[in-house]
Order: structure tokens, then C-alpha cells, then sequence
């Protein structure tokens, strides 16, 4: 009887895809109760060769499907629908798991009774990324003790454990879709909408920390420039999934609000930047990173997002 069913959506890595499923499949005490789950959202379908050479060496625990249309979410959905097990484990196609990490996760989820279970994304740098960005952490991301209950802002689809049952549950209108809403499926912010929805119904979720995943961080992304995108996009996001899950009445007072806010914090974050320029850079850039991020909260307002998925 499968167990878990981890869900792999990929697009245009099928050389991380290959290093990705040779970890899941050696997971240690799954070899029996674990399928796999991927769906190649490239038109292209350049996993594919990947795909038939795990097929023939693990047959039907490895569900292969093509999405031709580039879109996350639909392809997130996908995979979920395809699962047959009760728990689904989602895991990013540039992230890789130690032999452990299904053990350590489920361990949590046994022993605080979880609904779902999220652990920690751990940046793995090329050889190439400059030194100032590996100082700077800027893609390092927070980790709490185990047992600790997520509050939203730790909420990713990066490295998680869900209750199939607890994603089904969600209202979409529709039993062939969601759980993951597309408008999200090419500007990103799918995966904090959907565990905003889980939270709203009162799913227990908590964080494991022993089940950290790796992370790609490929020279390209190792730069100001797309650290900064990246700061703005998240503002953008921020504010789009904020105010979509607030009633239409309280919108417009709920978006003063945070306008007003972010006018403040964008402009006290710039003065620290430029305080700290001199003697702290690494700091000033963190500083900066968050003036922009406010500025791409303010921008939300001009209905211009920026697509994140589908691209290379």
C-alpha cells in the first residue's frame, strides 16, 4: 500500500529532476510505500528522457505526465489529483533531501498530529557564486524548532508534508480543480494562498526541523539585480494574497492601511541603507532589499505583475 506520494513539478532542469529522484527514491524506510509524482510543465517535454529511464527502473511507483501549458499551479494540481497515497510531499525539482528526510518528517507529523509539515530549505551555492553573497545569507531563510507552529510567512511549498485529504477539502467550485488557484500558476504567491486557505480552516501545521532539503543557487540568481527583483515581486505578492482573502468591504480600508505602512517602512528601511553604506554593506543590502520590497507592495496597486514561471 503506498503511503506518500511526493508531487515533483519540473521545467527545463532535467539534470537536477535526475539528481532529485535518485534522493526520493532512496529514502530510507519507504522503498515499498513511496511513489513519485512528476509532471513535466515544459512544452518542450525536455524531462522526458529523464523520466523513461526512471520509469524502467521503478515501473508504475513513478507517475510521469506532460503539461504543455506553462503554469504552476495547474501543474501542482496535476500531481495532487494523480497521488494515490493519503500524505503528499511536495519538494521543488532544484532541492534535494537527505536519505532521512521522509523519516524525520512523518516522525513530526506522528508526534505533534499534524495536518501538514514543513521543514527547511537550505541554499546549496555553485562554486562561482560571489563570496559577498554567500556572506550576506540573503538566501538563507529563518528555521524554528521542531514542534513550532507556522505562522504564514514560513509557509512554502518548497519542502512540505500535507494531508492529501486536508488539500482535497478546500472549496474551488469544482472537484477537478484546485487545490492551487492558476492565476497564480506564472507570477508565483499559488503555494501562500493555498496554506492561507488551510490556515482559515484551521489545518495544524508545524515546522520539522531535522528534514532540511538543499537548494541549487545557480550563478545567475547570485546577483543584486535579481535579489532585487526578486525583494519587489515578493511586495507584489504580499499585498495581492493579503488583500484577496479579506472581505470586499474591508478591502479598501485594509489597503490604505498597508499602503500607508509600507510608504513608512520603505522609507525608514532607505535611511538605514544609506547609514550603513560605508561601514556595513552587507547589512545595507539586506535594508535595501526590504525598502523594495515595500516599493513593490505600492506597486501591487498598478495591476502589472511580474511573471516568475515559465521562463528561462
Amino acid at each position: 500500500m503506498i503511503r506518500v506520494s511526493i508531487c515533483i513539478c519540473t521545467f527545463r532542469r532535467p539534470e537536477l529532476l535526475r539528481r532529485l529522484l535518485q534522493a526520493v527514491f532512496s529514502q530510507e524506510g519507504f522503498s515499498d510505500v513511496l511513489e513519485v509524482v512528476v509532471v513535466d510543465n515544459d512544452p518542450a517535454q525536455s524531462a522526458a528522457q529523464v523520466l523513461t529511464d526512471f520509469g524502467h527502473q521503478y515501473g508504475n511507483r513513478l507517475i510521469a505526465l506532460a503539461l504543455q501549458t506553462p503554469n504552476i499551479s495547474l501543474a501542482r494540481n496535476a500531481a495532487i489529483h494523480a497521488a494515490s497515497a493519503d500524505w503528499i510531499g511536495m519538494v521543488d525539482d532544484d532541492e534535494c533531501p537527505e536519505r532521512d528526510w521522509l523519516l524525520n518528517l512523518f516522525s513530526a507529523q506522528q508526534k505533534y498530529q499534524a495536518d501538514v509539515v514543513f521543514a527547511p530549505v537550505v541554499p546549496e551555492y555553485q562554486n562561482a557564486v560571489p563570496g559577498w553573497i554567500r556572506r550576506g545569507a540573503y538566501f538563507d531563510r529563518r528555521r524554528l524548532l521542531t514542534g513550532t507552529q507556522i505562522r504564514l510567512q514560513d509557509a512554502r511549498s518548497g519542502n512540505v508534508l500535507v494531508r492529501k485529504q486536508t488539500l482535497t477539502a478546500i472549496d474551488t467550485g469544482s472537484p477537478d480543480a484546485g487545490p492551487f488557484d492558476p492565476a497564480y500558476g506564472q507570477t508565483g504567491g499559488e503555494d501562500s494562498m493555498l496554506f492561507r486557505q488551510l490556515d482559515f480552516a484551521g489545518a495544524r501545521m508545524i515546522w520539522c526541523d531535522e528534514a532540511p532539503v538543499s537548494e541549487i543557487v545557480p550563478v545567475e540568481r547570485a546577483t543584486a539585480t535579481w535579489l532585487l527583483n526578486r525583494s519587489f515581486r515578493t511586495g507584489q505578492l504580499y499585498m495581492r494574497t493579503e488583500l484577496a482573502c479579506i472581505p470586499l468591504k474591508q478591502r479598501r480600508k485594509r489597503a490604505v492601511f498597508l499602503s500607508i505602512k509600507a510608504i513608512v517602512q520603505a522609507g525608514a528601511a532607505l535611511l538605514f541603507s544609506v547609514l550603513l553604506m560605508l561601514f556595513a554593506p552587507l547589512k545595507a543590502f539586506s535594508w535595501l532589499r526590504i525598502c523594495v520590497s515595500q516599493l513593490g507592495k505600492l506597486n501591487h496597486f498598478r495591476g502589472r505583475l511580474f511573471a516568475a514561471y515559465g521562463e528561462k
